[in-house]
Formats: structure tokens, sequence, C-alpha cells
């Protein structure tokens, strides 16, 4: 299993829906040394599925006094890769750290690392 953190649309049940072809079960985690940012959608599968304009986007600032709140959720590796069919191009994938000690993928603003 993977471990996928979502701070955002993900976290919505049609979204999951329509991701997924399920409600995914998860636990509460906080990543520090992010701010919450945002981008514009134009795809329209995305729009339709989320009902937003723009999504929340992570920028890494490096300060561990910044936090972002989310949620840890288990998913197969098929449903990553649904996942990343989800996250338009503005996103890239890679793996954190959490405060929890567990590591998981999370989506951050494309050009903020």
């Amino acid at each position: 299993m993977e471990k996928l953190f979502s701070y955002g649309t993900l976290q919505y049940p049609q979204v999951q829906l329509d991701t997924f072809g399920r409600l995914l079960e998860g636990q509460p985690a906080t990543l520090t040394g992010y701010v919450v940012g945002e981008v514009e959608i134009t795809d329209e599968a995305v729009l339709k599925s989320s009902g937003q304009r723009f999504h929340p986007a992570l920028l890494k600032t490096g300060n561990e006094s910044d936090s972002v709140s989310g949620t840890i959720y288990l998913i197969t590796e098929q449903e990553l890769t649904q996942a990343d069919k989800y996250e338009v191009d503005d996103y890239q994938r890679i793996a954190e750290k959490f405060l929890c000690h567990t590591n998981a993928w999370v989506y951050v603003a494309k050009n903020s690392l």
C-alpha cells in the first residue's frame, strides 16, 4: 500500500469517488515547512469533479513554524496512478516526512521546491 497526503480537494468525497471509485479512509497528519498557495485549474474533468477553479497547492518554505494539516490515506499503487492523473501539470508528487514520523507522497506546486 502507498501513503498519500491530501490537504485539498482529494479530501472531497465526490473527488474520491470520481478518482478512485470509493471513499478513502485516512488519519490526520501535519506537514511542516510548507504553506498553502493556489493554482488555477483548467482541466475540465478536474473542474467538474471538484467544482473549484482554484485548488490549494503546497509551497515549500523550509520554515519549521509553517505547517499544513491534512489527511494521510492508504491507497493502492493503481490508485496512486489515478491520483497522478487527477493532479494537473501544475503539481509534482514528492515524498515527505510528517510530524507523526510517517513518510507519504504529497503533491506540491511545481517549481516551488
